[in-house]
């Protein structure tokens, strides 16, 4: 990359910027995993949590501050200012409305260029929390700035190009900033514990993975959590309790942290699918055990409970 036939990478500002980069990356990746759990909650999530995603970005990686980030400014989701002076605008759509559809990408270019021209700015973005893509308005068309995937596990440097020395430089070269689509998001749905090899246990529970009520990878007894089974297949009448509080309760001041959120329901149909069996379930009356309990109310909640009455 060149910037007036000198080297960006020469730049002080730039090995500064980068150096910001790696270190904060892994932060904002994980503060976006957690604004982003509503999402894998309810299967959707609000403007709002993309709207604060960006703001990390521009906040916790490059080195906006946060009264430089102004919210709608002129109907513009986001504007960037430094001094007063205006340099960046962001539309935000709601995660994932961009990241994959063309016609939402286009749509959102649009009105932030409407709004680009009303306030008489250069440079403007989009962003679903999923991905980021700004250029910059041209004679006769744009000059892309910067394209990013927001969930990458290496800090894009180009991200430079946004920060408050890249932003008003001209990108001569932008080559890797063209928009484009994100392929699908790869299938990361947990494998049953039928698939494990055979023979293979856990080292601690010396029981196979079909005993366990989540299992993360069959070949990997490190993921399996929550034995509920003996090894013949039969229910573990103390571990299935215990199974149930360490999620809904607590088990001697645990609470599990090893099975992914979006996992739990199904688990806890597992769960009560065994306790039926036992006679635990319905859960009624003062005699019935407080596990047993905690799981039939959770799961009415989630609009499961009549799973766990079927095979």
């Amino acid at each position: 990359m060149t910037l007036g036939g000198v080297a960006v990478v020469s730049l002080a500002s730039y090995r500064r910027c980068c150096d910001r980069l790696t270190t904060a990356w892994p932060g904002f990746l994980a503060k976006r995993e957690e604004r982003l759990a509503q999402q894998r909650r309810f299967g959707t999530a609000a403007e709002k949590v993309a709207e604060n995603i960006v703001e990390d970005l521009f906040t916790m990686v490059l080195d906006w501050r946060l009264s430089e980030v102004n919210n709608q400014v002129g109907y513009a989701d986001l504007v960037l200012t430094r001094l007063g002076v205006k340099h960046l605008i962001v539309e935000v759509k709601r995660p994932g409305a961009l990241a994959w559809n063309e016609r939402s990408v286009n749509l959102a270019l649009a009105q932030a260029h409407r709004y680009a021209d009303e306030q008489k700015v250069h440079s403007i973005a989009v962003s679903d929390g999923i991905m980021l893509y700004a250029r910059d308005h041209v004679p006769g068309g744009h000059r892309d700035r910067v394209f990013v995937h927001l969930d990458q596990p290496q800090a894009p440097v180009d991200l430079w190009w946004l920060s408050t020395d890249g932003i008003y430089r001209t990108r001569e070269n932008p080559s890797g900033a063209r928009l484009r689509l994100l392929p699908p998001a790869p299938d990361s749905t947990p494998q049953s514990g039928n698939g494990a090899q055979a023979g293979l246990v856990h080292p601690k529970y010396h029981l196979p993975a079909v005993c366990f009520a989540y299992v993360g990878s069959a070949a990997d007894p490190k993921t399996w959590h929550l034995p509920y089974l003996l090894a013949d297949g039969t229910p573990d009448l103390a571990r299935l309790p215990k199974a149930i509080q360490a999620i809904l309760s607590n088990y001697r001041g645990a609470h599990v942290s090893s099975v992914p959120e979006a996992a739990i329901p199904e688990v806890l149909v597992t769960l009560a699918r065994t306790a039926h069996k036992l006679g635990k379930l319905p859960a009624s009356g003062p005699s019935a055990a407080r596990a047993y309990v905690q799981l039939q109310e959770a799961l009415d909640q989630l609009d499961r409970l009549a799973e766990a009455f079927t095979p």
